[in-house]
This record gives C-alpha cells, sequence and structure tokens, in this order.
C-alpha cells in the first residue's frame, strides 16, 4: 500500500504512528539504498534538522491529545509532521542548493522559498534535497552532476526529469508528497513515467520565490503525490498571492481543496471533453500509450461525458515555440553565475572575463551548455526578429486559442508523453529526441494553464485493469518477455486557467474506481 497524507493525517491524529517514526524510516531506507547495486538516487542528502523538527510536531500533537483540541490543531496545521520532498533548485534556508550543478558546489541558501516556508507553517517538515536534471534542463534526470535517478518501478529505465528525484521519491514512499518544478512538462513527464499524480497549475498561482529561474515566463512550481488529495492539500497550503513575486495570483475556492471530494455522476456526465487531432496522429506516440489512452477515453465515454476531436494545428509549432523561449530566457538568466558572486569559480588571475569564461566552461555540464548557446544564438542581433518574435507570436496564439477552446469544453485530454519511460542512457547523446519527450506538456506551459497527469495503466498490454505483482520490483511485468512491460502511463487532464480544483475532482472521480494504476512500490 502507499501512504497519503489522509491516512497519515489520522494515524498521527491516533497516536498510531509519530512523525519521528516516519522521518526514521525515510532516512533508513535512503541510507540503505545508496549502498544497493543500483541506488535510486532520488535523494542527494536528507536535512540534518528533520528529525527534530519532526520530533517537535510529535510534541505538539500529543499536548493537544491530552487537551482534546487535536482536531483544532490539524485545522490550523494540516500537514503537521508530515515529510516531503524538496527539488534541489527550491530554496531551503540553511540547506545546500546546487541545481544538481557544478558550478553551484557549496552554495547554502540564505531564506526559504515563499513554497517552503508556506509549506513548514503549515507543519510539513522538509526532508530533504532531491536529485534533478541540471539547472532543470532535462526530460530524464540523467544531466545531473550527481549522476542519474533511476525509476523505482524498474531501475534499468529513467524516472523522467527534470523532477526525477522528487517523483522517484514520492513513487519509493521515500517521501509523502513531493514538490517540483516545471517549464515545459518537468512534473507531468516523471510523474507518468514514475505512476504517480503530478500537478502543473495555473501560472501564478504557487509563487517562484526562492526557485531558481529556468524560463521565467514559463516556470511554476508543481506538486506530487499518490492521489488528487496528496496534490490538493499542500497546494491549498502554498497558493496565494505573494508580495515577493509580482506574477504571483490568488486561487479561487482554495479551501475546498483542503476536502477534496470527486465529481458526481451528474457532473461527469456533463462533462465536454476536447481531444488535440494533432496528438492522437502523432507519429512518435507509442502503441502501448495509444492503448492507456483510448481506455480512458472509453472511461469517460461509459460515464456519459462528450468527447470530441478537434483540429488545433497551432499545437504543431508549440515544441518549437517552447524550445525558443526557454531557451532564450535560460541564456539570459544563467548569466549570473559567473564565479564572482556565489558558487563554483576558476580565477587564471588573468582577469575578469578570463575568470567568467573559464568557471562557466567548468561549471556547467554539456547540455546546459548547449542551451545556453543556442538561447545567444536566438536572442543574437540578426535572428531575435525571425526566431524569437516569431516564438512570442506563435505563444500567443496558442493562449488565445486554448482560451476560446475553454469557452466550449471543460477540460483537454490527451497522454502525458509520447512514449513510457526508455531505458537510462537511450537518449542522453541525442538531444533532439530528448527534447520530444516534452511534445504533448508544452502547450500548456505556453498557454499558462493548468494540467494533472493522472496514472492511468502500464504498458505491455497492462491496461488500466492490470494488477501489480511481484514482477514489478525485477522490473518483468507477469506474462510478458521484456522488463519495458509494466511501466506506467500518464494521461493528462488540461483546464482553463484557475480549474485546479475543477481538474482534481476529476482525478478523483477516476482515482476512486482504478486505485493501484499508478506506482506498486509500498512502504
Amino acid at each position: 500500500m502507499n501512504y497519503t497524507i489522509r491516512d497519515m493525517q489520522t494515524a498521527l491524529k491516533d497516536g498510531k504512528v509519530t512523525s519521528a517514526e516516519l522521518v526514521k524510516k525515510s532516512i533508513a531506507t535512503f541510507e540503505t539504498d545508496k549502498k544497493s547495486a543500483l541506488p535510486l538516487n532520488a535523494f542527494l542528502e536528507m536535512y540534518d534538522d528533520a528529525e527534530s523538527k519532526a520530533e517537535s510536531a510529535d510534541k505538539e500533537i500529543a499536548k493537544a491529545r491530552s487537551e482534546g483540541t487535536i482536531d483544532k490543531l490539524f485545522t490550523e496545521k494540516p500537514l503537521l509532521g508530515l515529510p516531503f520532498a524538496n527539488k534541489d533548485n527550491i530554496s531551503a534556508k540553511g540547506k545546500r542548493l546546487t541545481c544538481a550543478s557544478k558550478i553551484l558546489e557549496g552554495y547554502v541558501a540564505p531564506y526559504d522559498s515563499t513554497v517552503i516556508a508556506r509549506l513548514e507553517k503549515a507543519g510539513a517538515i522538509p526532508l530533504g534535497r532531491c536529485n534533478q536534471d541540471e539547472f532543470a534542463m532535462g526530460s530524464s534526470t540523467e544531466y545531473s552532476v550527481y549522476g542519474p535517478t533511476r525509476n523505482p518501478i524498474n531501475r534499468a529505465y529513467v524516472s523522467g526529469g527534470s523532477s526525477g528525484g522528487s517523483t522517484a521519491a514520492v513513487a519509493a514512499n521515500q517521501a509523502l508528497f513531493g514538490i517540483g518544478t516545471e517549464t515545459g512538462g518537468s512534473v507531468r513527464l516523471p510523474a507518468s513515467y514514475c505512476g504517480v499524480y503530478g500537478l502543473k497549475p495555473t501560472y501564478g498561482v504557487l509563487s517562484r520565490w526562492g526557485v531558481v529561474a529556468y524560463g521565467s515566463s514559463l516556470d511554476q512550481v508543481g506538486i506530487l503525490g499518490h492521489t488528487p488529495s496528496d496534490i490538493a492539500i499542500p497546494l491549498s497550503m502554498m497558493c496565494g498571492k505573494d508580495t515577493y513575486d509580482d506574477t504571483s495570483e490568488d486561487l479561487p475556492e482554495r479551501e475546498n481543496l483542503r476536502n477534496l471530494t470527486a465529481c458526481s455522476s451528474a457532473e461527469l456526465a456533463k462533462l465536454k471533453i476536447a481531444i488535440p487531432r494533432q496528438f492522437l496522429e502523432s507519429k512518435g506516440l507509442d502503441g502501448d500509450v495509444g492503448i492507456v489512452f483510448d481506455e480512458t477515453r472509453r472511461w469517460f465515454a461509459d460515464k456519459g461525458a462528450e468527447i470530441d476531436v478537434i483540429d488545433l494545428p497551432v499545437l504543431d509549432a508549440a515544441i518549437a515555440s517552447y524550445y525558443v523561449i526557454a531557451l532564450s530566457e535560460a541564456a539570459s538568466n544563467l548569466s549570473r553565475f559567473d564565479g564572482i558572486r556565489y558558487g563554483h569559480r576558476v580565477d587564471p588571475g588573468e582577469g575578469y572575463d578570463e575568470l567568467y569564461v573559464h568557471t562557466r566552461s567548468e561549471g556547467f555540464g554539456p547540455e546546459v551548455k548547449r542551451r545556453i548557446i543556442i538561447g545567444n544564438y536566438v536572442l543574437s542581433e540578426q535572428f531575435s526578429g525571425d526566431t524569437y518574435k516569431k516564438g512570442m507570436t506563435v505563444r500567443a496564439r496558442i493562449q488565445r486559442e486554448m482560451s476560446k477552446l475553454f469557452e466550449t469544453y471543460d477540460i483537454v485530454l490527451c497522454p502525458t508523453c509520447p512514449t513510457p519511460a526508455f531505458r537510462l542512457g537511450q537518449k542522453v547523446d541525442d538531444p533532439l529526441a530528448m527534447y520530444l519527450s516534452d511534445l504533448f506538456t508544452t502547450f500548456v506551459n505556453l498557454a499558462r494553464i493548468p494540467s494533472l497527469s493522472v496514472p492511468a495503466g502500464h504498458t505491455g498490454g497492462a491496461g488500466i485493469k492490470a494488477g501489480i505483482t511481484e514482477g514489478h520490483a525485477a522490473g518483468v511485468y507477469a506474462g510478458c518477455g521484456s522488463d519495458s512491460c509494466g511501466m506506467p502511463v500518464g494521461i493528462q487532464f488540461a483546464g482553463p486557467m484557475f480549474s485546479e480544483l475543477k481538474i482534481l475532482q476529476i482525478a478523483q472521480s477516476w482515482e476512486n474506481e482504478h486505485q493501484g494504476c499508478g506506482s506498486p512500490v509500498s512502504y
């Protein structure tokens, strides 16, 4: 069984488990895993104060239980005593933050990010920092100075990226829930690969204060969990306007997220769902992913929902537009890493220009260098008009067309990724193949709308009805000769801006009928 926020809230209230036990269990699992032949490498380190914070939470809980105010305490602090995983690009005061890059070697965050501060105010315990692709640039968590994170379902496969560490930690039950970031799919894609839920909220709903920037107009903090409620409760604690982030926005109906309910049968029957033809006809769509998607579509149809396949030709240009904009912004944002103010420094003693060149040449990995070079090329005087401005024009059109689409439809339904997780090393030297992993996700970031990756089935003919067998632990699905069988497949529900509650309610309806479609790893 996967453990959930609601399960642990009840167990903590009743005294059946303590926060200290949860944290110690996670730390013990982490320490044991480090010594294994194929380490998961989800956590890079556990925070040294996690146990003391857990002990403080237990004292609060014990005092409230003795005074008869336990329900009031958990109303004020819904996440009290619950450990979560933090991505290595989100600031936690006094803790190392490296973005999985040599250039930030030894850097310690001087303040808490807004999302960390709000989670701690709700009682949650930051457990440790998790692996990622360097500066969040990648789709597999293989571009990390600390080595790759493995998929907990099959350790010969990638966990997805760039938030692969936080996702794998949740999928392996090393943490109760996790936070990551995404610029073009870096929460939803690993969620799909590892069989958990992953939410990319509306742009601005979660503050970016204290998050290391990649592409500022696209970046967003996201949440990972085993159930829609595991997403909804932390979201309700973290969301809202932040004076430190001018792009932040309030989220309507945030209070309803704390006690998430499923849609009624009547509400499901009234749904109007759009499926973009451009994704269905994609040459890169894996056959097993297509099977799971068809089963998901039939489930909605059986509930009475109206489903239309629609044409959105502009989506064909989404991934090109995304990479033009994201890489241009990355080239600008990463110029601050110069060896002068903080982090890694190589000083040849020949002036600031040489210090800058040597530091960046040694400090950045090959994928980050590639993206900086492309971004600067796009922004160069002779190309910025034809390339960057055209990318922004496409983005504006995607926003307009998605806004118009949601005047008629409630959600867009499509696969999260064209393929399931692939083998470690399979695409690491093929940048174009790696970039195409984001084929179905980038339109969401460009349109600034929310989207949830939902664990919907498995490969190898498993579909949504497959049971979980011990064969998964070895990476072999029972009855299938390939070790790629039984890998998770995610389907995404995307809605209009600020529709997080509705998307999660729909997902809760799905979860109520399909428990077990996600990660089979037990706590």
